[in-house]
């Protein structure tokens, strides 16, 4: 298991491009299986979850040429279908929670899929009862054989349906998405996620041939086609690490730009932080953060506490409310954090209140940060990290924070954060790997 030793109080400098967008990009490398013709993705992030993924496409038979350092040509025109047979993808799917998005690809291409129980972050349950819902009014039939956590599923009959989805589901609605595209007749999906992420899986399915409505909004019209081609797309930045270099920059007290950012598709993450009191410049696509010795953060009109907690696209992603939270620490005044979505990604904040910040754990969804302004700069400990998100706010707190720090567990914050170490090292971080 490797481990990160940080040496905290170090302030920092320099410019920094997020890499490609993780959740984007799950989805976009599924969608190559939906066409025989070649589909050229740039800016895909050299992470573990999504380089696993890839692996698993080649394993299917997909050709796949690496054209750049993020840059590969997908080209799906023999798929292997025996390899669902395997023990190999059993266990591999297994370890991926990503990998259930081959399904909807599969099913409207093929006409059938299987699939193991996938895993992931322990951050609380989170069903796929979405994506299966979904799949089953297009006509699907599932047969799950509880001995083997296996899924069988058959969509050679897939016809376009309406639906109202219980849950507006990221995932779910994209897996959706990409059934539908080549199923029989319209679909109308209502309820639908509208993630940006979302938005670039249909402009893409767009310009492979597909006809989808309403892209942006919540419902959606899909009129099946019979067969797609192929395309070129590039994936956006990832708005969560953009949201983790912000908290970074407030809580180092450090000058920091982060390069080519699309602003335009951020919603109201950068107010967000504006209310913790971050202070941020938009020079172009750039957003320039300078070094603040001090923030504060905004109370309501009434003069009550301010209240941040996550909600579904257009609201505050709940990947970064964790990102918030450590952010809050250092600033002057109280906010509520609210996490909503999940019931286990608050539990990370024992480890900042063992490193001296003023927190209450309220329950399993909500915390209360009291900013002290300063007065108590965190001190340095050893810790492990929990998830993705809230072994990065560990890291966050660790390079404020006086003295050393070890984090153990690492394995989960390269899961989202490509090369993480070396890139802070480049703005003067003090930060090492080690087993």
């Amino acid at each position: 298991m490797a481990s990160f030793r940080v040496r905290g109080g170090k302030r920092l400098k320099g410019s920094i491009t997020p890499q490609g967008a993780k959740n984007e990009a799950l989805q976009i490398i599924s969608a190559v299986l939906l066409t025989a013709e070649p589909v050229h993705i740039h800016k895909i992030p050299a992470i573990r979850d999504v380089l696993k993924l890839i692996d698993l496409l080649a394993d299917l038979g997909v050709q796949i040429e690496k054209t750049d350092e993020e840059s590969y040509r997908f080209t799906a025109r023999e798929v292997n279908l025996k390899f669902l047979d395997t023990q190999e993808f059993k266990e591999k799917a297994a370890s991926l929670r990503g990998s259930i998005m081959i399904l909807g690809p599969l099913l409207a291409r093929y006409g059938k899929g299987k699939m193991p129980k996938p895993g992931g972050d322990k951050i609380g349950r989170r069903r796929l009862d979405t994506h299966f819902v979904g799949f089953q009014k297009l006509g699907a039939e599932f047969h799950y054989d509880s001995a083997t956590s296996f899924y069988t599923v058959d969509g050679s009959k897939l016809k376009g349906t309406y639906m109202h989805l219980d849950e507006a589901s990221v995932t779910g609605t994209a897996n959706i998405i990409m059934a539908a595209v080549l199923a029989e007749g319209e679909t109308t999906i209502y309820n639908a996620a509208c993630e940006p992420y979302i938005q670039q899986l249909c402009n893409m399915l767009v310009r492979m041939g597909a006809k989808i409505e309403g892209i942006g909004s919540n419902l959606l019209k899909i009129q099946g086609v019979e067969v797609l081609g192929g395309t070129e797309h590039t994936m956006l930045p990832d708005m969560i690490e953009i949201g983790s270099f912000i908290g970074m920059a407030a809580m180092t007290q450090s000058e920091i730009t982060i390069k080519d950012a699309r602003i335009d598709m951020l919603g109201i993450i950068p107010d967000t932080f504006k209310r913790l009191g971050v202070k941020m410049e938009f020079r172009g696509d750039d957003i320039f953060i300078p070094a603040q010795e001090h923030y504060e953060i905004e109370s309501y009109i009434d003069g009550s506490i301010l209240t941040i907690a996550d909600a579904i696209w257009p609201g505050f992603t709940p990947d970064l409310l964790s990102i918030v939270l450590v952010t809050a620490t250092q600033a002057k005044g109280t906010c509520l954090i609210h996490q909503k979505m999940f019931e286990s990604r608050l539990f990370f904040v024992d480890k900042l209140i063992d490193m001296g910040a003023q927190i209450i754990l309220c329950d399993p969804h909500r915390a209360t940060v009291i900013g002290l302004d300063r007065a108590f700069p965190l001190r340095g400990i050893s810790m492990t990290s929990p998830d993705i998100r809230a072994g990065v706010s560990l890291l966050i707190a660790a390079l404020s924070a006086d003295g050393d720090s070890t984090i153990h567990n690492i394995e989960q914050i390269d899961r989202g954060y490509q090369f993480i170490d070396k890139r802070l090292k480049q703005l003067g971080a003090d930060i090492e790997r080690f087993d």
